[in-house]
């Protein structure tokens, strides 16, 4: 019985051990960070050191301006909110300060995606040809309408 309750341990410490390591080696990578983010990049895309400095440096100077939309956008989905609240509580809806509400959204929805096109290309525009293929495809930028800051 002592022989037979130590294999039964060692192969249950085994079994544990090993299921351990396997998620910890298929441990999910989070890609909250900018920092994480480029560097996931820079390994998917084999981007040299020279062109992961210069791709740094363009997302490092974009991310205020993107930084300041993304805060518009939350005071719209914010804004929003308030229409929605109001419409349900008072039955009743201003409809020109919701046309107004809806073409301030649709402006910076626009600036959004102009300040992500110029971004994805200016980074793209470091790349050689076989990384910016793969890159566009990433991003879908390539399935996006034609836009004057493509040419």
């Amino acid at each position: 019985m002592n022989r037979g309750g130590l294999v039964l341990l060692l192969g249950i410490a085994v079994g544990v051990g090993t299921h351990f390591v396997y998620f910890r080696v298929h441990e999910p990578v989070y890609t909250d960070t900018i920092d994480a983010q480029l560097s996931w990049m820079k390994g998917e895309l084999q981007l040299s050191d020279a062109q992961f400095a210069r791709i740094k440096e363009l997302h490092m100077a974009s991310n205020p301006r993107l930084r300041a939309l993304a805060t518009q956008v939350a005071q719209m989905e914010a804004e929003f909110a308030a229409f929605e609240n109001t419409r349900r509580t008072t039955d009743r809806v201003d409809f020109i300060e919701f046309a107004r509400f809806v073409e301030t959204r649709r402006a910076i929805s626009q600036q959004c995606l102009d300040s992500t096109r110029r971004l994805v290309l200016a980074a793209a525009s470091e790349m050689t040809p076989s990384q910016r293929e793969r890159y566009l495809g990433i991003v879908a930028l390539d399935k996006q309408p034609a836009s004057p800051l493509t040419n």
